[in-house]
């Protein structure tokens, strides 16, 4: 794989920063709130919900960290989170809902990861199309092992 040092170390860093991020949120999950300057959430729990899941993408980062010729799915999906993070939180602020001062998450948990992880996809697709699975030759496609085509083949 094109890069394979620069992406494994892209994606021990996501890792750790996510199980990190993750961890500090269910441990404190008013800090965003207080930070911001908002009123604090009255259902905190769904803020700690929040970092676990962030923090159990983490553990996938890592994953992709320690065999990047198989993360392709993974990254794929991180990556649609990280954009549609800020789009949410945009909406969030341009509809009045929530203050300006914390898109400056955006910078940190989204923004900064585009492009390291539209650049993984790029040289783990190989020429494929983004989503699916990279293409298999007619032996690895058959259900069968090559000892039941011969039987087949011989009518044994």
């Amino acid at each position: 794989m094109r890069r394979r040092t620069f992406h494994r170390a892209v994606f021990t860093a996501a890792g750790l920063y996510n199980i990190l991020w993750g961890l500090w949120s269910v441990a404190d999950p008013q800090w965003l709130f207080r930070l911001a300057g908002m009123p604090l959430a009255n259902h905190p729990a769904v803020f700690a919900c929040l970092g676990m899941v962030i923090g159990l993408y983490g553990i996938l980062y890592l994953d992709v960290a320690r065999v990047p010729e198989r993360g392709r799915l993974v990254a794929a999906v991180g990556l649609a989170g990280k954009i549609l993070g800020p789009i949410g939180m945009f909406w969030l602020i341009a509809t009045g809902v929530w203050p300006p001062s914390p898109a400056v998450l955006c910078v940190t948990n989204d923004l900064i990861w585009w492009f390291p992880f539209a650049l993984y996809l790029h040289d783990s697709s190989r020429g494929q199309i983004l989503f699916f699975a990279p293409k298999t030759s007619q032996q690895d496609m058959k259900l069968t092992s090559p000892r039941e085509d011969k039987c087949a083949k011989n009518k044994i």
